[in-house]
């Protein structure tokens, strides 16, 4: 018998899409289909995620998922970590909801634990490892430079931030480049040149991307000495910073 497939990503095909892209029960349903199709690399990132997880993470503390979702990094970083306890937060309760039928046995047996909060308000303390999985980019650029100082202050000796955004490039030839690649990607997952339009009119206001440099300057101000990039696909870039 083969495995029940995701939930087809329609959202933005009908004759009346959502006019603002909001994290609510629609986009709950089909979040994993439209992450495979609209992130260059999804699959290889998680996993890579569990991957440099596994090397860096102090063991014995907890792990933050900033930005969790319906728990697909929760569940990356799980799989090579199977005795880490993560604090698995997020605002909107449709995707809460979600991790939790997803991730049922792990959070009944405490190893992940749900917080319905903003990010740049839930305190993290003792972390021995922080991870902002496309997140930061959802946060008002005015709050970014304190949450990552707060998330600084928060992570114990030898602690670690994973940080991946979607970015600009700062020479305009290459982000065509890398913007016209990404939409190409996107039609070749099945995405119809309206339904790409429509969703890029929908996030326009709420997902906010910067170039590398900003990134990597913001990291270094908030006090993280060690800072490198371990994964890019097209202009979604991840990072490793210590301190």
């Amino acid at each position: 018998m083969s495995a029940p497939t995701e939930p087809h990503d329609s959202l933005f095909a009908g004759a009346a899409p959502p006019t603002d892209f909001v994290f609510d029960q629609q986009v709950a349903r089909v979040f994993p289909d439209m992450l495979r199709r609209s992130v260059p690399g999804w699959p290889e990132l998680l996993r890579l995620l569990g991957l440099v997880a596994a090397r860096v993470s102090v063991p014995g503390r907890p792990i933050y998922d900033l930005g969790c979702s319906l728990g697909a990094t929760s569940a990356s970083l799980l799989a090579r970590l199977p005795q880490a306890r993560i604090v698995a937060v997020d605002n909107a309760p449709a995707m809460l909801d979600g991790l939790r039928a997803r991730l049922a046995e792990p959070v009944a047996a405490g190893r992940v634990r749900p917080v319905c909060a903003d990010i740049v308000d839930v305190p993290v303390s003792d972390a021995g490892l922080i991870v902002l999985n496309l997140t930061l980019q959802f946060v008002p650029p005015a709050a970014r430079q304190d949450l990552l100082r707060r998330l600084r202050a928060g992570l114990v000796p030898g602690g670690a931030l994973l940080l991946v955004e979607k970015v600009i490039f700062p020479d305009a030839a290459t982000d065509a480049l890398m913007d016209g690649l990404h939409q190409d990607f996107k039609r070749g997952q099945g995405y119809s040149a309206l339904e790409i339009a429509r969703k890029r009119a929908a996030l326009e206001a709420v997902l906010v991307p910067e170039d590398i440099e900003t990134h990597e300057e913001r990291l270094r101000a908030a006090g993280f000495t060690r800072i490198e990039r371990w994964f890019q696909c097209l202009n979604f870039v991840g990072w490793l910073a210590r301190g």
